[in-house]
């Protein structure tokens, strides 16, 4: 029996047919893409600790960051190193992570080694901005004090103000600055210009005119480094 294009049910048969075909397409199409989406996504990553280090990612992203990232490490909160499994910090979703309470958080540490052989260990940190998230990476000498090099990004800070957390001039603000005085944790703070910073530690000045995401970035460090403190005193104990 032909059933009557004209009808209703002709209809709501088609279009439930079309809607199936057409969900299951998308659906394909989004597993075949979706390893290589994770692929960028976990590149972009890596560049950005690459970055942390001074270090460009070059044709091969991958490729350069397994070069110098030698060891991925969670430690504890002594300062032990708790697992070195591959992958096991680099996969550490911050944003969750920085939800847990202190005794679940997961610390991570990834251990570079540079060209001329001296050592580095990237920390990740995540806050918030002024309109969204912030995060970044934050790579510390072999003395477990001395910033060697930091990279900050965000999900919609704005344009020529707060988004330029993400610029080198910003960030290249952070090199050398230690983190312990007289044995001291001290968090590296941002501050207006002309200011002091509240803990008596190193500081980099806040950017013009983004006041809360500069705060946010001091926040995100202060709260994000200090749990490392045991970590960085068995560094340099070293």
């Amino acid at each position: 029996m032909t059933m009557n294009k004209n009808s209703n049910t002709y209809q709501i048969v088609y279009s439930a047919i079309l809607v199936v075909l057409v969900g299951t397409v998308l659906a394909l199409i989004y597993m075949s893409l979706k390893p290589m989406q994770d692929e960028n996504i976990a590149n972009d990553k890596r560049m950005q600790i690459l970055s942390a280090l001074h270090i460009a990612g070059g044709d091969n992203v991958k490729e350069t960051y397994e070069k110098y990232i030698v060891l991925d490490m969670l430690v504890d909160d002594k300062g032990n190193v708790a697992d070195t499994t591959a992958g096991v910090a680099f996969n550490v979703d911050m944003k969750a992570n920085s939800k847990c309470d202190a005794q679940s958080r997961k610390l991570p540490v990834l251990k570079c080694k540079l060209d001329d052989g001296s050592t580095k260990y990237v920390i990740p940190v995540y806050g918030a901005g002024l309109w969204g998230p912030i995060w970044g990476f934050v790579a510390v000498d072999a003395d477990g004090s001395t910033v060697y090099g930091a990279n900050f990004s965000h999900e919609g800070e704005t344009p020529g103000l707060g988004a330029r957390i993400a610029e080198e001039p910003f960030q290249d603000a952070f090199k050398e600055k230690q983190l312990f005085k007289e044995g001291a944790f001290k968090n590296v703070e941002v501050v207006k210009k002309g200011q002091k910073p509240s803990n008596d530690g190193d500081y980099v000045d806040a950017l013009t005119g983004a006041t809360i995401t500069s705060r946010g970035v001091s926040d995100m460090l202060a709260a994000g480094l200090a749990p490392y403190e045991p970590f960085l005193k068995k560094l340099q104990e070293n």
